[in-house]
């Protein structure tokens, strides 16, 4: 009896591990994210900032989102949320940047909103539509604070790392994806192309008509000296042509 005793502590001690380790891990909480994960890159897209509420005794009441400063966005529009108020914060970029034949010296780099409420148990989507979204990166993370009124502020604001665990609080982050075909990520990467090729046009354009007239300007001096040739050789036949006669 004593020998069953003893072989059941093991299992005992096992399953009672197991349910402290179930006990201390705890629910995984939900994060502020971007909704849809990704966009085209050099397109137009309209992204929802999600907003969990994770507390049981306060509310969510203001959220901060600022935008990545190494790729500004020249157009972003917040979309009204009943209930809430929205404020977009523009900076002077340090370096101007061109859209669409136009140079852009400010951008938007943060946008907040204040005035509502997010109950516990619930969640609010924060629309903004951005653009144009850079083609040279993969991704843009934009960096989020939650307060709640309880004066708590979450900062969601470490960038996630491919290979590398998920931080404990990662900032929301837009994958960027190659546009498809008759997209304006697309149409945007064509125009770029067929710039690329008008230039080159103009300028074989501009060479073979430098060519043409190189070609014809020495066409015109060959002529000329062809033709100073035959009249000095007519000059010389008509003098000894009057010579032959006179003698």
């Amino acid at each position: 009896m004593n020998a069953m005793r003893l072989r059941r502590l093991p299992v005992l001690g096992a399953l009672t591990a197991g349910g402290l380790v179930l006990l201390t891990a705890g629910p995984a909480f939900a994060h502020v994210s971007v909704q849809p994960g990704q966009a085209e890159k050099g397109g137009y897209s309209t992204i929802n900032f999600k907003v969990p509420n994770e507390r049981d005794d306060s509310s969510t009441v203001k959220l901060e989102v600022t935008l990545p400063a190494d790729h500004p966005l020249a157009s972003v529009m917040p979309q009204p949320v009943p209930g809430w108020d929205v404020k977009v914060t523009k900076s002077k970029l340090p370096k101007p940047m061109e859209t669409h034949g136009e140079k852009i010296t400010e951008a938007v780099t943060k946008v907040t909103w204040t005035g509502g409420k997010i109950e516990p148990g619930m969640f609010q989507q924060f629309p903004l539509s951005v653009g144009q979204l850079p083609d040279d990166a993969d991704q843009l993370a934009f960096k989020a604070l939650q307060t709640y009124d309880d004066k708590e502020v979450v900062r969601w604001i470490e960038e996630p790392k491919e290979g590398a665990a998920e931080p404990e609080n990662p900032a929301p982050v837009l994958k960027l994806v190659a546009p498809a075909e008759g997209s304006d990520g697309a149409a945007a990467a064509s125009g770029q192309d067929k710039g690329s090729e008008k230039a080159g046009a103009e300028s074989s354009a501009s060479k073979d008509a430098s060519d043409d007239e190189d070609g014809s300007d020495t066409t015109a001096r060959v002529l000329g000296i062809a033709g100073i040739v035959i009249g000095a050789a007519g000059v010389v036949f008509g003098v000894v042509a009057s010579r032959r006669r006179s003698a």
